[in-house]
């Protein structure tokens, strides 16, 4: 692949994965009194599907008002993340053990993880955070969980410095079992919001 392309597409593609991942996060805790980050992974690593729709705005600085786009989402446990837009025009990313497939305007571009490490560094923390492995997911990031099973917040701020050129946090919000929006906030002052809606009636993650 060309390298300019994938300089101009880089921030984007890591930023979409993001939104990818943490879209089909699906929250089921049996405590009694208290929820908790252990309780938030051990609910993850029992996901093994997730199919979804989303409506995302971003705020970009350079326009006037924000991007939207809608189309759905797909996860099949351990490593295959989809995302499909279908608005304002047709494009795809998925994401396949170690490769990852971009196709928009007609053009199709494959990469290889081993080929650039810091994307391979961010899928890794994509893929503990689907797997329910704190460890995994806190080589890279500061986790931070408030509220209550029935309304939960949960933070992420980025502790690598690589990590910390592109996000400057993510914030996923829900209710009971479903994620209902993720917010991205962008080191370069650009920002998203994803709201998901369950396909079907049922919830993001289908066991």
């Amino acid at each position: 692949m060309n390298i300019a392309i994938f300089s101009n597409t880089k921030r984007r593609l890591l930023v979409g994965l993001s939104s990818l991942c943490f879209t089909l996060l699906a929250v089921a805790s049996h405590a009694d009194n208290s929820f908790d980050i252990d309780q938030l992974m051990q609910a993850l690593a029992s996901t093994q599907s997730g199919h979804a729709s989303f409506i995302e705005k971003k705020n970009i600085a350079v326009l006037d008002k924000p991007v939207e786009s809608s189309g759905e989402l797909f996860y099949t446990a351990p490593d295959r993340l989809e995302k499909r837009t279908l608005k304002p025009k047709p494009e795809s990313m998925l994401l396949e053990k170690d490769k990852l497939t971009v196709e928009q305007r007609g053009r199709k571009h494959v990469l290889s993880l081993q080929s650039y490490p810091e994307i391979a560094a961010f899928i890794d923390s994509i893929r503990g955070t689907l797997a329910g492995d704190r460890k995994a997911l806190e080589k890279s990031y500061k986790l931070s969980l408030s509220g209550t099973q029935e309304n939960w917040t949960l933070t992420l701020l980025p502790s690598l410095e690589k990590m910390k050129k592109v996000v400057s946090s993510i914030t996923i919000s829900g209710v009971s079992q479903q994620v209902q929006t993720i917010e991205i906030k962008q080191a370069d002052g650009d920002s998203s919001v994803m709201t998901i809606t369950p396909v079907a009636d049922t919830p993001v993650s289908i066991q």
